[in-house]
């Protein structure tokens, strides 16, 4: 997929390196086509990292995205760069008259906080509700997928034994969903988390449906049963390198955090990462633009009618 990156910023050449088809915008001009038009709310605090494996993983179809970065005026993140935001950031306050036709609302390292005590939690609740109206399909990552679905939902998370930590296998279980079109029965998708969302819960709620779980991990996929709503608590958007990065990170820190599971070649940190999700994930992201690219309107502006005429 082209995909349409402001000039300048880092994910371009380091796509470009590795022969992932990003797009500037006077090449972008002279295509006759309208692009997908897709916003990230970049939560986690690394923006640079975050920003390049979504792109990444957003470029894997014949389609043209505009993409758009999102950040919060309520939080000022102390590991950005400013200069990094103020180039290539807007905040959604800029934004809010807009419609899009994709939204990513990605995780942020704060899991084990109550969700009223997070400092920009106000802000996000908005931008949830301004998806209902203005977005057609929102994709929810990791911590974000369990904040909309305790916002929408009211499912609280659930604090687990000690941290979910490595690569864990997984199963399709609704093969008729066009997100997950095309997956093998079985599956691999890196976790690393905290806490977790009661499978028994989201099971509960008619308004949702699984698509795919893990023995090990709980539940990994859900959507809502319209489609415009879908939630991943995993990390399919993880570079191989992410987990043993924050292993070293944590080793460093005298944490003493477990090896993560299914990683290392042999369970053994002095062997190499043995990477077994990428294939899904590239599919599952292209599933998802995909089906965003088959049914959203051509004009945004009729959003509500298409709504209204859907039942939705």
């Amino acid at each position: 997929m082209p995909i349409l990156v402001p000039d300048g910023l880092p994910a371009y050449d380091i796509l470009s390196e590795e022969n992932i088809f990003v797009m500037l915008k006077d090449v972008a001009t002279k295509q006759d086509i309208r692009p997908l038009k897709i916003g990230i709310v970049n939560l986690m605090p690394i923006k640079e990292v975050t920003e390049t494996q979504l792109i990444r993983m957003l470029a894997n179809t014949p389609l043209q995205v505009n993409l758009r970065l999102l950040t919060l005026s309520t939080h000022k993140s102390k590991h950005a760069d400013p200069l990094h935001m103020e180039n290539f950031y807007i905040t959604f306050d800029k934004i809010r008259h807009e419609r899009f036709d994709g939204l990513i609302i990605t995780g942020a390292p704060i899991e084990t906080l109550p969700f009223e005590e997070v400092d920009y939690w106000d802000e996000l609740t908005e931008i949830m509700e301004y998806s209902l109206s203005n977005v057609f399909s929102t994709l929810h990552l990791c911590w974000g997928s369990q904040a909309a679905l305790y916002h929408h939902f009211g499912i609280e998370k659930r604090l687990l034994p000690k941290k979910l930590f490595g690569v864990y296998e997984h199963n399709v279980v609704d093969k008729r969903s066009e997100f997950v079109r095309g997956f093998d029965e079985f599956f691999y998708a890196p976790h690393s988390r905290y806490t977790d969302i009661p499978r028994a819960a989201v099971a509960a709620e008619p308004k949702l449906s699984i698509l795919a779980e893990s023995d090990e991990a709980g539940v990994h996929i859900v959507s809502t049963t319209d489609k415009r709503m879908v939630f991943l608590q995993g990390h399919f958007e993880y570079d191989w390198n992410t987990l043993k990065l924050e292993y070293e990170r944590d080793l460093a820190k005298g944490i003493g955090p477990d090896i993560p599971v299914n990683y290392f070649k042999d369970d053994d940190p002095g062997k190499w990462v043995v990477m077994k999700w990428s294939s899904h994930a590239n599919l599952f992201f292209a599933n998802w633009l995909n089906y965003v690219y088959q049914m959203t309107p051509f004009d945004l502006a009729e959003l509500d009618r298409y709504w209204q005429a859907a039942g939705i």
